[in-house]
């Protein structure tokens, strides 16, 4: 059993009572209105906070782009675009430089200051230590520089024009990057003979040294909790020297989407970020979301079927529109997704939001082939040499390719227990059954389906990259699922952490240049008319070969909130921060707004 720490009262930090009379060690209470009782982040035992540590290893609230313990330089705002203050401000940005303003009054918890040597150390490690994370970093910036103009630290990250070109990206890593204090973890080094790996298995889970809001108290295998530090140097220079509402942020570690809803409808849970169906229902229940009418949420992602354009039949692109044209997309949304999205739309451009300015309608239509149409899917698997089978009940036994041999059946991989991605996979073989497609589920574990992604062990996958809405967005949508950069293939054991179904093979005679050409352009290119061709070019290459299939517009964040403890969430009505939960980015902004309910 993971660390369970002894309490003044002498039982172990288990119930949910404990939280509301049991006295902690520092002499302090926890009491319900007092605490916020956030979750979605969290799914196994927590093992280390180390925010050297890569996201996917590491536990709430130092994964991903949590800014309660650690934070970034800057916090991109995906309602308005803009990139707001953390540890620094943004100054200005252009083809050849991003520079960033350090916030001076900033501090680390020990009372040293925030300073660039801090942001150097962290964005150099990647040319001191091989890490995934950051050893890529160099292929973006050649040079961060410092000056100190009238008393201002200016740090200036030089975009790298001889490797990568793109400011886009360095914009991506300022608000995704959170800053470590560089005179904690060079001691950690030292003392560890300079082992970046033995610097690494500290845990970093007492007593850390941060720069949020918020520091780590207590964790143990059912939840992680987080105490105000009301020294904490924004709140001052951000928040008009208020301090955040909850003096603690407890992150509950449960098992399943069904604790989820019931927690929140017994007002236990205060906010989440996970699939809950029929979220209307629950709004009865004192359960709310940014929109009151579906589709509830702000759409700002994507979820795709990948497809392995290596292997026969989807290596063939007209297979490939046959099953973009035979699924059913309203339907999907109805009922997989409870009409969380809006209307679903050809290619990697979202009509709506930031993005719709780069979407061109005209251009889809001709493009792209027409979704849902089951007659049009049947058309073009015929023109294309394709024959299904079926018994004499109209199951379909197996289909034919051209050469009248029988295709093995395609195996749609998705992991076991992600309810709302197993009813998408569910509906997407039935509807492809249903043209004489033999498709077939293959719901896995999650350690199966994380290695099948970049090894291309897979016929279909469900996928959704990139997480994040951020500045590079939709740009970044593009690069991860059509950049052929780093193409190598499935077989020998080499990964591939974008377009990984292989599209654009660079040693094929098929090979489409132009789409490395305007990957490459698209971040260089100040002029929006300029951009706008550009996007619509690329999306037109994407629906004429549609290497992936692009199912429902999601969510950035499933953003649910309970109002029977706290009031004060923003929504359409109140937009005074995105709707994301009050650890995500500027979502945090939440913390500072919040009111007990009935006050």
């Amino acid at each position: 059993m993971r660390f369970m720490k002894k309490v003044a009262c002498g039982v172990f930090v288990l119930s949910f009572a404990f939280l509301m009379s049991c006295e902690k060690k520092e002499g302090g209470s926890i009491p319900r209105n007092e605490t916020l009782w956030l979750a979605g982040s969290q799914w196994g035992d927590p093992n280390t906070f180390n925010p050297l540590v890569e996201p996917w290893l590491v536990a709430w609230p130092v994964n991903d782009r949590f800014n309660l313990m650690y934070e970034p330089l800057i916090a991109y705002n995906s309602l308005t675009g803009a990139n707001e203050p953390m540890l620094g401000t943004l100054i200005s940005h252009d083809t050849e430089k991003i520079v960033v303003e350090m916030q001076p009054e900033a501090e680390w918890s020990d009372g040293k200051k925030v300073t660039s040597t801090d942001v150097k150390f962290i964005y150099e490690l990647g040319r001191r230590f091989s890490h995934p994370v950051f050893s890529g970093f160099g292929e973006f910036i050649s040079e961060i520089t410092v000056d100190t103009v009238n008393a201002k630290e200016l740090v200036t990250f030089v975009v790298n024009k001889e490797d990568r070109n793109n400011p886009l990206a360095i914009l991506d890593m300022l608000q995704a990057i959170r800053i470590a204090p560089a005179h904690v973890f060079e001691q950690y080094l030292a003392d560890n003979d300079n082992d970046f790996n033995k610097t690494k298995d500290i845990k970093c889970d007492k007593d850390p040294v941060v720069s949020g809001p918020y520091t780590l108290i207590d964790y143990n295998n059912e939840r992680i909790i987080l105490k105000r530090r009301d020294d904490y140097w924004g709140n001052k220079v951000l928040y008009d020297g208020k301090l955040p509402v909850p003096k603690y942020i407890v992150h509950p570690i449960y098992k399943n989407n069904d604790n989820f809803a019931v927690n929140l409808q017994k007002g236990n849970l205060d906010a989440s970020m996970n699939y809950i169906p029929r979220i209307d229902e629950k709004r009865k229940e004192g359960v709310s979301t940014w929109y009151n009418a579906p589709p509830y949420y702000v759409p700002g992602s994507i979820h795709f079927l990948y497809l392995n354009n290596t292997k026969a039949p989807l290596s063939d692109k007209n297979f490939r529109r046959a099953v973009a044209a035979a699924i059913d997309y309203a339907a999907i949304s109805r009922r997989a997704l409870s009409n969380y999205a809006p209307e679903m739309k050809p290619g990697l451009i979202m009509h709506s939001g930031l993005e719709k300015k780069f979407y061109d309608e005209a251009e889809v239509v001709k493009h792209s082939v027409p979704l849902g149409d089951k007659e049009f899917a049947k058309k073009l698997l015929e023109q294309s040499g394709y024959k299904p089978v079926f018994d004499d009940k109209d199951v379909l036994k197996h289909t034919l390719d051209p050469s009248g041999n029988i295709l093995q059946p395609i195996s749609i991989k998705a992991p076991s227990g992600w309810s709302d991605w197993e009813s998408i996979v569910k509906m997407v073989v039935e509807q492809l059954r249903s043209v004489g497609i033999d498709a077939r589920t293959g719901f896995v574990d999650g350690g199966q389906y994380w290695t099948s992604l970049p090894s291309g062990d897979f016929d279909m996958i469900m996928r959704k990259p990139p997480i994040a809405v951020t500045a590079s967005t939709p740009w970044s949508r593009f690069n991860a699922v059509l950049s052929s950069r780093n193409w190598v293939p499935a077989s020998g054991g080499s990964n591939m952490y974008e377009n990984e179904g292989r599209y654009n093979n660079p040693s094929d005679p098929s090979y489409n240049p132009r789409v490395e050409e305007l990957l490459k352009a698209i971040p260089l290119i100040v002029d929006q008319d300029s951009l706008k061709a550009a996007y619509v070019e690329l999306n037109n290459i994407f629906l004429e070969d549609q290497p992936v299939i692009p199912v429902c517009h999601l969510p950035e964040e499933y953003y649910q909130f309970s109002t029977k403890v706290w009031v004060g969430w923003p929504t359409e009505k109140s937009p005074f921060a995105p709707p994301q939960l009050p650890w995500v980015g500027v979502g945090r902004n939440t913390l500072w707004r919040l009111e007990l309910a009935g006050k």
